[in-house]
């Protein structure tokens, strides 16, 4: 029996006083004390309010931890007692601490609580709309002390004497049979609906089906969030035994924000309000980013580079990976390989393409700043101060504890002085776990075990507050990993070091959904998958590209070039368009002469969605909604839309579907009720509320375009670095529509400031009519598709 399940009712036999005692609301909070238990109410809009609850008084009252930047905010909340219960409620949200009522046991509970008690008094909060519709309900909370019955007690080694007491905490929520239950960061199992899933929200490399990295965000189909305010490994279990459960291994406190929405994207505001907006990335980063692992020199950099504007082709960004140093953490260039990094990047400059480069946080003993933060104590360490590394095997040294400001300050100044200066343009964050994983080790801010996800958090934000101090540039970060609230820090994090294979593509749609459900908008993956290729792969079909002229590249996997076409397809549709991968070349060429064209198809095809895409950046900056949507998000009515996970919406107007069958040339498409649908390819109409059987050869992914949709194209550019024209609109009638069209500098903040261009267009479709306001754009032509 676990104490966990009925602390709330065997609470009534322990002998404590359970009367409930009122403070007064102070502080933009209320404070509740119940028995030897504190509970707190803080909101922060009125659709958003923090709860908090714990044995310890001033843990119960402290500020919510790290990635929170909101301040509390109580106008237009009231509270008052009805019926013995505590009422706290604004003109959204109505949250009841249920006072202690009359109950009485069975003689059983009476026997088994001499023996077996709950760990905190019981807590019964209920949170509602101001019109009485259910959000959700708290039935249960624990914070007990880690001990053998539990299993956990091992966790006590790893707390130094002078930190503050371990206690395992957790929530328990009452689970509807028809909640569903998405985010909560990077789990790459395949499913995206959580219900009936434990997810171990904790930054993990090896996890089973892939790298998972924690968010502990929950966005729901009824009307809510939750956002668990907790940095150390936490296990949810969605919906077993009709309830949600939440465990920390760590904490001092349980500690959440609930926020209400009328719609999902009223919800991703709110995450917006308490953690950051996602900000503009630079123009190039939604552009194409040209990767491989690794580009080993300059002179291959350049003959790259050379390739795609030879060709005509657009290009954006070269990533630079690791080992360009002489040795891990000396953050130098091998002159033998390197001779001229300045140089390299001024010519690739000139012609239109920027760099990002890769810059591990890890320094093995006999580099040249190894020394120095051996000193200052700025390593990750053990209880007496040894830096925490990887021996016997892993010997590429120590990760920096970019958790204290003074480590952080000086990391920047390195990279500032040793890589930027050089004229790359984007910082490579890898290893942002970090690479040694904390349990039992020690950063600034305390103890792994505690907090064992922000350090991304930390890492990233590091960079970013150095590019905004000391730059005219923004941020642009690339991270492995996440943590609540790295959306602000000018990120975009991919799903990690993933498999070249069907069944990994097939589960990179709906992992992808999940971090962007998360409040985490610009996410990518390795395009091909990162890992080496097999020396041979003979499919159940036949493939439907030759991979004869491309045996140099692929070897033995003869499905190769198709899984690669395939996945570069669903590329062109995210929000972040990289590829990247261990093979011996990964350009568009290089996978054979029929794959070619189709690559460079979409390719271009992405240059020519710019406008939209920029636009659609611009709007996750305004709202912190994600640009891309499982379906549940914008089509809440539709019941079969909140089970799909191999499609999804980018932006407001178009619907994806990939391709991720080997051998497919068709696939089944629901199209969501409430709207009509245009075949993209072919401006066919069809009725939402159905599936369909739509043809996909290997040159198309099915692609829809919602009726009341206009979509800015772009004309042809090599780079984003070149100013592009609107070379038409296209119209997709049925419904009024809306866009706005965004643009600016692509480089630098100004914008915060008012610096951009920003039209409305407005399609009235009965006088069918395209009519703009704002800043004046050249529209070129316009296109009523079906006239």
């Amino acid at each position: 029996m676990k104490r966990f399940v009925f602390s709330a009712a065997l609470s009534v036999l322990l002998p404590v006083s359970f009367a409930a005692a009122q403070s007064p609301a102070t502080h933009d909070r209320v404070v509740v004390t119940k028995g030897n238990s504190t509970i707190v109410f803080e909101p922060y809009a009125p659709n958003i309010v923090r709860v908090t609850l714990s044995l310890l008084k001033d843990k119960a009252e402290a500020a919510p931890g790290y990635g929170i930047t909101a301040k509390p905010d109580d106008a237009d909340w009231k509270i008052e007692h009805r019926d013995g219960n505590t009422v706290y409620a604004s003109q959204r949200m109505t949250v009841t601490l249920a006072g202690d009522h009359p109950w009485k046991p069975v003689q059983t509970q009476i026997d088994i609580g001499k023996f077996f008690g709950g760990s905190t008094p019981g807590a019964d909060i209920d949170f509602r709309t101001a019109d009485g519709r259910e959000l959700t309900h708290m039935q249960g909370w624990q914070q007990s002390v880690p001990n053998p019955k539990d299993g956990n007690a091992e966790i006590l080694n790893q707390r130094r004497p002078t930190d503050d007491p371990f206690f395992a905490v957790g929530a328990s929520f009452v689970s509807p049979e028809d909640e569903h239950y998405y985010g909560l960061g990077e789990n790459q199992e395949g499913f995206l609906d959580h219900r009936g899933h434990v997810v171990r929200c904790w930054q993990d490399y090896n996890a089973p089906a892939g790298p998972s990295s924690c968010v502990p965000f929950l966005v729901t189909n009824k009307g809510y969030g939750i956002l668990w305010d907790n940095p150390s490994q936490t296990t949810i279990m969605p919906g077993f035994n009709e309830q949600t459960r939440w465990m920390s291994q760590v904490g001092d406190r349980v500690s959440f924000f609930v926020i209400a929405g009328k719609t999902t994207d009223e919800i991703y505001e709110g995450y917006r309000l308490l953690t950051g907006a996602t900000p503009l990335l630079p123009k190039s980063a939604y552009g194409y980013i040209q990767c491989k692992q690794r580009y080993r020199s300059q002179a291959e950099v350049m003959a790259v580079a050379k390739g795609y504007r030879d060709r005509g082709l657009p290009l954006d960004t070269i990533v630079v990976d690791w080992f360009y140093y002489t040795k891990m953490g000396q953050m130098d260039f091998d002159p033998t390989l390197w001779p001229d990094p300045k140089a390299m990047n001024d010519e690739l400059h000139a012609m239109g393409i920027s760099t990002m480069i890769s810059v591990w946080p890890r320094y093995v003993p006999d580099s040249r700043y190894y020394p120095l933060l051996l000193k200052n104590g700025w390593f990750e360490h053990k209880a007496d101060g040894t830096p925490t590394d990887g021996l016997p095997y892993d010997k590429a040294g120590s990760d920096i504890d970019t958790t204290n400001p003074a480590a952080a300050k000086w990391y920047w100044n390195a990279i500032k002085d040793n890589i930027l200066s050089k004229g790359f343009s984007s910082i490579w964050a890898d290893e942002t776990e970090p690479d040694l994983p904390p349990q039992g080790s020690y950063f600034f801010i305390g103890p792994g075990t505690e907090f064992y996800n922000p350090y991304p958090l930390f890492h990233t934000a590091a960079i970013a507050d150095g590019f905004r101090r000391d730059t005219n540039e923004r941020p642009l970060i690339l991270s492995r990993d996440a943590f609540t609230g790295i959306q602000k820090n000018g990120v975009i994090v991919w799903s990690s070091d993933i498999f070249p294979t069907w069944d990994t593509l097939k589960r990179q749609v709906p992992t992808g959904l999940d971090m962007t459900a998360s409040g985490i908008a610009n996410w990518s993956n390795d395009t091909g998958g990162w890992q080496y290729l097999p020396g041979e792969h003979h499919p159940a079909h036949k493939p439907l590209l030759d991979p004869s002229d491309a045996r140099d590249n692929v070897g033995g996997y003869d499905d190769y070039p198709e899984l690669y076409t395939r996945w570069f397809e669903y590329a062109t549709f995210l929000p972040i368009f990289r590829t990247h991968g261990s093979r011996n070349f990964n350009e568009v060429w290089s996978y054979g002469h029929e794959a070619e064209p189709i690559l460079e198809k979409y390719l271009k095809l992405r240059y020519t969605l710019m406008p939209y895409i920029y636009s659609t950046a611009y709007h996750v900056y305004q709202t912190g909604a994600p640009s891309m949507r499982a379906l549940f998000m914008d089509f809440p009515k539709d019941a079969k839309a909140a089970e799909i996970t191999d499609e999804y919406m980018l932006g407001p107007a178009f619907l994806v579907a990939p391709v991720t069958d080997q051998g497919a040339t068709s696939r089944e498409v629901y199209l969501p009720a409430g709207t009509d649908w245009y075949n993209y390819w072919t401006n066919e109409k069809l009725h939402g509320g159905q599936t369909v059987t739509v043809q996909a050869p290997i040159d198309t992914i099915p692609l829809f375009v919602r009726a009341g949709s206009i979509l800015p194209l772009g004309a042809p550019i090599l780079s984003t670095a070149q100013k592009q024209a609107i070379a038409g609109v296209k119209v997709y009638p049925g419904a009024d529509a809306t866009f706005t069209l965004y643009d600016d500098d692509g480089t630098t903040e100004a914008y915060l400031k008012g610096k951009d261009s920003v039209t409305e267009l407005r399609w009235d479709d009965a006088a069918k009519k395209l009519r703009q306001s704002g800043s004046k754009v050249e529209l070129g032509s316009v296109e009523v598709v079906g006239d």
